[in-house]
């Protein structure tokens, strides 16, 4: 490899002249592939062709004289120097972005890019975001639904919102976010017509142990909404399917095949419909295991345009 470009070979204060720092397109292809772990999935999200990224890899060891890349056994993974040397250059193009991002914003107001749980973004977000463009003429929201929360400091989203359980993981927020709760919304118990006439003479909350219960990615929601009412169901697992997902389950109840645990942002429409209705129980009260919460990154949290939807959603849930 070439001799590697010390800083004794520049002359003093000219550092930030060009010389002493590598072509910026191969700094931008190394901190993308070692942030995804390939050329070609970095390639894809640099639309660039994979030969150009290892071409900037290559670049990038010869102007360094450093191996950043191992390339045995037809993997690539970082050497150590790499993984040392991807940290720095990563949290400094990560203050490059926000730095950017932020003096864009001191002007005019941009679109917000927002990504949401599925259910909570169809039944109730699209709609308040259509207000809140009539209402903020020429202002764009981009609403994104996604099971996957944003990684908010790599700046994938502006605002990430979805629903998180009161007593189990992921919890909310993390160094670097502002979290706020947005709604926190008691369930209701909902069944297809036909369910819950078959289910007219239950006696009271310990009779669904016997239900058909439908869950979504585990038996937590149920968990929870039955001990909220007097009702220990134990640590095993409950009765009925495991739909993975609140899309899911609600169109397993509206098909008949169980009860299922919802909140008025998600059946609202159903209710209206009677598609599905909200079972009786003799004896239950209304209870809350989670919250929709809004975050974003701390350094954001008042920035002009997400503090107004923010100030927006809030008043259209209370």
């Amino acid at each position: 490899m070439p001799k590697r470009r010390d800083s004794e070979d520049a002359p003093a204060g000219d550092f930030l002249a060009g010389k002493a720092i590598p072509p910026f397109a191969a700094l931008r292809a190394f901190e993308v592939v070692g942030r995804v772990g390939g050329v070609r999935r970095a390639a894809a999200l640099l639309r660039l062709d994979h030969t150009v990224v290892s071409r900037h890899l290559k670049a990038l060891e010869e102007w360094l004289g450093v191996m950043l890349v191992d390339r045995q056994g037809g993997r690539l993974t970082l050497t150590e120097a790499g993984q040392a040397y991807h940290a720095r250059v990563s949290a400094a193009m990560l203050d490059v972005v926000s730095a950017t991002r932020e003096i864009m914003a001191q002007g005019q107001i941009h679109d917000l890019r927002l990504w949401c749980v599925p259910g909570f973004a169809t039944q109730w977000l699209s709609a308040q975001i259509a207000a809140f463009e009539r209402a903020a003429p020429g202002f764009q929201v981009e609403l994104r639904p996604t099971d996957r929360p944003a990684n908010l400091i790599r700046f994938e989203a502006d605002v990430d919102i979805r629903y998180y359980g009161d007593a189990w993981l992921p919890q909310p927020g993390g160094p670097g976010l502002h979290t706020l709760v947005l709604a926190r919304p008691p369930l209701l118990v909902v069944a297809s017509p036909a369910v819950a006439a078959g289910m007219a003479g239950i006696g009271g909350v310990a009779d669904l142990l016997g239900a058909p219960l439908l869950h979504e990615e585990h038996h937590e929601q149920w968990r929870h909404w039955l001990r909220g009412n007097g009702c220990d169901p134990g640590d095993g697992p409950l009765p009925g399917a495991l739909l993975w997902h609140a899309h899911l389950a609600l169109a397993a109840a509206r098909a008949g095949r169980g009860l299922a645990l919802a909140n008025r942002y998600l059946v609202a429409d159903d209710l209206a419909s009677g598609a599905l209705v909200e079972l009786a129980v003799p004896g239950a009260q209304p209870v809350a295991i989670g919250s929709y919460c809004m975050v974003t990154r701390a350094d954001r949290a008042n920035n002009p345009a997400i503090a107004q939807l923010r100030h927006f959603l809030r008043q259209r849930v209370a």
